[in-house]
């Protein structure tokens, strides 16, 4: 499987890194492209990228460019994980609503808002570059707003999943709460 990640330079990145190598039997990736505008951040996060590959004895081949279209070529799955701004960006979204008296968050009310105008025309020019490409390629928006961005590409007819870490991070609190294993707190805990 060719995986590729847009916004490979994202601290982000090593996690989902680990988690490909420690998944290498599950999740057979045998490519996995790195793509991000941000060569200095690229090229620091695909060196330990390729250190945790090596570390966890997956034989996969990590690729880094800058070059959209010959990351998406070929691409079996193409997850996006950018933010459009930047960090600069985020912090406008997450203060200037409080000054309205609103929930400064990027996901949600004005700030989601705002950065749901900036990102979803530049996910849809991506699905695009990916659909002339790989048409049968699946994109996993790790994107926020996930459900506005993903169901601008569902409604473009893209091939589109959203994906969001909320559920888990919600399940390993109440469990931490409980004093129980996450495994131990799920829905038909509570039937």
């Amino acid at each position: 499987m060719k995986l590729t990640v847009v916004g490979g330079g994202s601290t982000y990145t090593p996690e989902l890194v680990d988690g490909f190598a420690r998944l290498r039997d599950t999740l057979p990736v045998r490519e996995l492209v790195l793509v991000d505008p941000a060569a200095d951040r690229l090229e620091l996060v695909g060196g330990l990228a390729r250190r945790i590959f090596a570390r966890q004895g997956h034989g996969g081949r990590i690729v880094t460019t800058s070059d959209l279209d010959a990351a998406v070529d070929g691409a079996d799955a193409v997850l996006l994980q950018l933010r459009v701004g930047g960090q600069a960006a985020r912090q406008q979204d997450e203060t200037w609503p409080l000054e309205c008296g609103c929930v400064g968050q990027e996901t949600t009310g004005a700030g989601g808002l705002a950065k749901a105008l900036r990102t979803v025309p530049v996910v849809l020019d991506i699905a695009e570059r990916v659909r002339r490409a790989s048409p049968d390629a699946w994109i996993i928006d790790f994107t926020n707003p996930v459900g506005i961005v993903t169901r601008a590409l569902l409604e473009a007819g893209h091939r589109a999943v959203g994906l969001c870490n909320v559920a888990i991070g919600l399940q390993r609190k109440f469990a931490a709460r409980l004093g129980v294993g996450p495994p131990n707190c799920t829905s038909t805990t509570w039937a």
